[in-house]
This record gives C-alpha cells, sequence and structure tokens, in this order.
C-alpha cells in the first residue's frame, strides 16, 4: 500500500503555468467502482491549461464547476496498487493506462497516485513504455471518436445532431489539418489504417515526421493554402481551427464532411451552397476503445509521438512549452520512482 501522503500539483488560482504549484497532499482512497493508480507518466492536453487560466466547466460534463485547490490532468500510465472491492478485471500490479473522468476536471492526473474509474482503463500494452501510453489517450480517444466509432449515446455538447463517422476505405481521401499535433498524429495513422489516402496539413518542419506517419500528400501551410491545393476531399479532420477553417469546406467533394475538433468559422450559407457537412463532438472516457486502440499500439500499427517530457513537478515548464506551439506529438510529465 501506498504512504498516506503524495506529490502533486496543485492549482491554488488561475493564471499563467507560474500558478502549478507541486506540493504534498493525502493519496487517495479509491472508492466503488475504482482502482488507485501509481502514476508513471501523464500525458499534458489542451483541457489541463483551459483549467489553469479559468476555465471551470467542460461541454458535456454533467457536474458542477469545479472549485480550487483542483489537481489537473487526465491522462495517466501507470501500476495499479489497490482495487476496490466491486471492480472485476483488474489486480494489484496491472499496468494500466486512460482518460480519467472526460468530459471533466476531475481526473486528477498530475500526481504519484490517482484514484481511478476502472471503466476508464485499459491494461496498458506490453510493448509500450509508460511515457509512450501516457500520451495516448485523450488525443488516441479524439481521433478514434471522431473517425472511428463515437462509442457512446450521449448528444453531442456543441450541436443539435449527433457525430457520426464517416466510412473510410480505399477509395477516401482525408486531410488533416494541424497532423502533427496530438490528435492529428493519431488521425492520420487510424486513417491509413482504415485504408484511407491521407493529406497532411502542417509547417515544413513536420514533412518527413508525417511521411513516416504515411501521408500521401504533404502541404506546408506557410507556403500554400490548402483550399487552393486540393479538391474532392471526402473527409477534413480540422485539428485547429479558428477564423481560417472555413476555407477548408472548399477542399471538400459535393457530399463530403468536415469534423472540427476545435471551434471553427463556419458561414451556413456557403455550407449549404457547397453541399457539404460540418460536424463537432466531445471526446470522452472510454476504457474499452482505449484497449482497442492499445492492440494497434502494441502492434505498432499506430504510434505516440513526443515532442518532450517533463518532471511532474516541472510541470510549468511543461506549460510553458505546450504555449510556444507547434507541438509534434505530445509532452509528458514523467513521475521519478524511489
Amino acid at each position: 500500500m501506498p504512504t498516506e501522503t503524495m506529490r502533486a500539483v496543485r492549482l491554488h488560482e488561475h493564471g499563467g503555468p507560474e500558478v502549478l504549484r507541486a506540493e504534498e497532499v493525502a493519496v487517495p482512497s479509491p472508492g466503488p467502482g475504482e482502482v488507485l493508480v501509481r502514476v508513471h507518466a501523464v500525458g499534458v492536453n489542451p483541457p489541463d491549461w483551459y483549467l489553469r487560466g479559468g476555465l471551470t466547466e467542460v461541454p458535456g460534463d454533467p457536474g458542477p464547476p469545479v472549485g480550487l485547490p483542483v489537481i489537473p490532468g487526465t491522462d495517466v500510465s501507470g501500476v495499479v496498487a489497490a482495487v476496490a472491492g466491486d471492480v472485476d478485471g483488474f489486480a494489484v500490479g496491472d499496468e494500466v493506462f486512460g482518460l480519467l473522468r472526460f468530459p471533466g476536471f476531475r481526473g486528477s492526473a498530475y500526481a504519484e497516485y490517482v484514484a481511478a474509474p476502472a471503466s476508464d482503463l485499459a491494461l496498458k500494452p506490453a510493448g509500450v513504455d509508460h511515457i509512450h501510453a501516457a500520451g495516448a489517450p485523450m488525443a488516441g480517444l479524439t481521433a478514434w471518436q471522431y473517425l472511428i466509432e463515437v462509442g457512446h449515446d450521449h448528444p453531442s455538447p456543441f450541436q443539435e445532431h449527433r457525430h457520426r463517422p464517416v466510412p473510410l476505405g480505399a477509395g477516401t481521401t482525408v486531410l488533416v489539418n494541424g497532423a502533427a499535433g496530438g490528435v492529428g498524429h493519431f488521425a492520420v495513422q487510424l486513417a491509413k489504417w482504415q485504408g484511407a489516402r491521407v493529406v497532411a496539413v502542417a509547417s515544413g518542419a513536420h514533412e518527413a515526421f508525417l511521411d513516416e506517419l504515411g501521408a500521401d500528400q504533404f502541404i506546408d501551410y506557410t507556403k500554400r493554402r490548402a483550399d487552393e491545393t486540393v479538391h474532392d476531399i471526402d473527409l477534413v479532420l480540422d485539428t485547429v481551427g479558428g477564423p481560417g477553417s472555413g476555407r477548408l469546406l472548399r477542399t471538400l467533394k459535393r457530399g463530403g464532411a468536415h469534423f472540427a475538433v476545435f471551434p471553427g468559422e463556419f458561414d451556413e450559407a456557403e455550407t449549404a451552397r457547397l453541399g457539404v457537412t460540418v460536424s463537432t463532438s466531445q471526446v470522452r472516457s472510454d476504457g474499452a476503445q482505449l484497449a482497442e486502440l492499445g492492440r494497434l499500439l502494441d502492434a505498432g500499427t499506430v504510434g505516440v509521438a513526443i515532442d518532450s517530457t517533463f518532471p511532474l513537478t516541472e510541470a510549468r515548464a511543461a506549460h510553458e512549452r505546450a504555449a510556444l506551439g507547434h507541438i509534434r506529438g505530445k509532452i509528458v510529465l514523467t513521475v521519478a520512482r524511489d
């Protein structure tokens, strides 16, 4: 069993990376349906800095706004240290990884131990180390739920209709905008796994990396606009969003779809004129889907790129790295072992 206290990073106020504070806190106890995980690595994701910056609710979270102090983070890889009596399928000593309690800010992953819902976890692939496993859950499940299978019946918090993936296969072309980032590099690999042709959009520094992932065509957005370069695309997965996102509609063939991972700006009249659809969704924790992704990771069909790693106690530096942008893959926090 663990000691009574642990190191964790908490927020006592909202602000810049400097408000991330490493301190001693009590080790949590697993409640019903939970296991206690001794954390080896933690994935860093956009909701972590949204919370740090002042956001207290995640769209689709039925719970109340999160209060302070709070331990940020959702993505973990580690070893099961204790199991609640009603949990089947996990035992002390199992290596696991997961996206915890998302949508929501109650993952509490920036810590040496975390009480995790068993349903959010999967066995870590034996051939994948904790650092790479911690980089997979949120980004990998986002790409999976947008492209492969939603896996739940929850309505989208962003639109009236349910998000439905587009069937992919030979003869299908997918454009991934922001292809070198966390979600983007998973999307490239999953689309290739399904047999689709992939057009990757990123800055020129990432061209060789995306070629290695299997991209069939590369567009350096600093030199060429995608909407002036390719057309007749079946699906756009946009991991960037923002004011320029509407231009990507012009790359689509009639009947094509634009999936917006981050909010974009679209003109309804132009969308109707082009005969295309726009859809967005919210990633949700799903241990069963993560197990499927884990099998692809173990087989080497899909890989996790690591942009950089930082010790847990240097979470501030990790957030400062994230703020610089142009991330290739994932930023991960490592937890020192005694």
